[in-house]
């Protein structure tokens, strides 16, 4: 009863999957090795980057210092209000995926010092260029057809883009505070059909129109031309949260505290494990072997794809990330490959073996990847700086490993059990004999 019924689950493919799944693994391999132009509808063509492009941590490519100081006629700055700041620069760096970073506030001097790794295509030390890269340091204002303030950038919880879904159009959405939500219920029940503009500093960025007295704690704001536009406005509202406006003193440039070099000499290390334990898997398990390498190069580059398409930074604790979900990935292909041996030892015959394989297989699996990715979401949402790193890489890691390590495994070596030649027994680890 029970082969019948782990049978039906059987690994069912096309002779041609087989090629079609390593095509796939081809083409993104491609990508992530040499990157891609897109045109993307709204946002114009878009960068996909590829492994050369990753932008590397401060411990493996060095970066800059940049100081911060309240800008002239900010006042008296209180050490809550430079610690609030703090907060705000870490979750603007968090929001561009710089998670390699650190952020010291100097509470005799009034001063906050940040480090943050070089981009990718940075060539040349630019000071304005890097700094500006920090997002904006002005103070982000409210201001009615009058010009006085009637809500500040730190009643703003957050910004986001969205889409109107009445009318279709792009919109930016305000969350408020509960001090911002009453401030702006008044001033936007004295100004309706008029302007409330939104400066940073003395610049005006947006002028929208209010339509009605808003008492909720969200508003939008529209129309926007694109949602690029409204991505671009929420960014400057986020980035203007802080209490009061920064104006930067200085900057210095940050060596590699690994040294030079150390990134080559941990490409060459982990190429030559790799294909270790590809040969290894090829001549222990044969077969399912060698499906398992192509398996674990997809989840590689699946992985460093993740990280490098979104300029996310890569440190040390990422790269042992990658590492670790790599291992378990080695860990489910040997899983699996050793529960097909079984089934095979047993006289089952090599379909229902090789389901059979997967199937029971499959828990094991699941157990292992599911309490890894509940560790690696709560490092993310409580985790920062190379903490963040480490999760993010450990997370896409462990989905890719499900992914590749046991659907895309099962359909290769299902299909490939469809040809008459590869369906000796001993080919997946069973007596040569069989």
């Amino acid at each position: 009863m029970a082969k019948s019924s782990f049978g039906r689950i059987g690994a069912r493919s096309r002779r041609g999957t087989f090629f079609i799944v390593t095509g796939i693994v081809l083409v993104m391999t491609l990508i992530t090795l040499l990157g891609m132009r897109l045109p993307v509808p709204g946002f114009g063509v878009q960068t996909v980057y590829g492994v050369q492009d990753i932008r590397k941590g401060i411990d493996i490519n060095g970066g800059f210092e940049a100081i911060f100081a309240p800008a002239a006629g900010a006042g008296n700055v209180s050490d809550a209000e430079l610690d609030a700041a703090r907060s705000v620069m870490e979750l603007r760096m968090d929001k561009r995926g710089i998670v390699d970073r650190e952020i010291t506030v100097d509470k005799i001097r009034d001063r906050i010092i940040i480090r943050v790794p070089w981009k990718a295509d940075e060539k040349e030390f630019d000071p304005g260029k890097a700094i500006a890269e920090l997002g904006e340091t002005a103070r982000l204002t409210f201001r009615d057809p009058d010009g006085n303030v009637v809500l500040e950038g730190k009643h703003v919880k957050s910004s986001y883009p969205a889409v109107n879904q009445q009318t279709n159009e792009p919109v930016v959405v305000l969350e408020l505070k509960p001090e911002g939500t009453t401030l702006f219920a008044e001033a936007t029940g004295k100004w309706i059909g008029d302007y409330i503009s939104i400066y940073m500093d003395d610049e005006l960025i947006s002028s929208p129109q209010v339509k009605d007295k808003i008492t909720t704690d969200t508003a939008e704001i529209s129309p926007m031309e694109s949602v690029a536009e409204a991505k671009a406005l929420a960014d400057k509202i986020n980035g203007g949260a802080l209490p009061f406006a920064l104006e930067a003193i200085g900057s210095n440039i940050i060596s590699p505290t690994l040294g030079q070099g150390a990134l080559q000499v941990m490409v060459v290390a982990g190429l030559i494990a790799f294909a270790a334990v590809c040969l290894f898997m090829i001549l222990y398990y044969r077969l399912p072997g060698a499906v398992a390498c192509i398996a674990l190069l997809a989840q590689t580059m699946g992985q460093l794809l993740a990280i490098s398409a979104p300029q996310f930074t890569l440190t040390l604790p990422g790269i042992a990330g990658i590492i670790l979900s790599v291992g378990m990935g080695v860990d489910a292909n040997v899983i699996i490959s050793e529960q097909i041996r079984e089934e095979l030892a047993m006289g089952n015959s090599l379909r229902l073996s090789i389901a059979n394989g997967f199937t029971r297989a499959f828990s094991a699996v699941a157990d292992g990847n599911v309490t890894v990715a509940i560790a690696a979401i709560i490092l993310i949402i409580f985790g920062s700086s190379t903490m963040l790193s480490f999760g993010y890489a450990l997370l896409v890691g462990v989905i890719l490993n499900t992914l590749t390590g046991v659907l895309a495994s099962r359909l290769m070596i299902g299909s490939l059990s469809q040809w008459k030649p590869l369906q000796k027994a001993w080919l997946y680890g069973g007596r040569r004999n069989g």
